[in-house]
């Protein structure tokens, strides 16, 4: 089960580097590939706004 960016994203950038399988992608909302998801969760435990959710 890979993790979702909800709506909420602020285009940080703080889930990027926590990503150890880069499976983030930048934009005006960023993007999680569920193909290189881990489900590790390193990204939603420092979004500062808690928009990345297990899907």
């Amino acid at each position: 089960m890979a993790y979702k960016i909800s709506d909420d994203c602020t285009a940080c950038g703080t889930c990027i580097d926590e990503c150890p399988v880069d499976a983030i992608s930048e934009g005006d909302i960023y993007v999680i590939d569920p193909d290189l998801c881990t489900d590790c969760g390193a990204c939603a435990d420092v979004c500062p706004v808690e928009a990345i959710h297990p899907e």
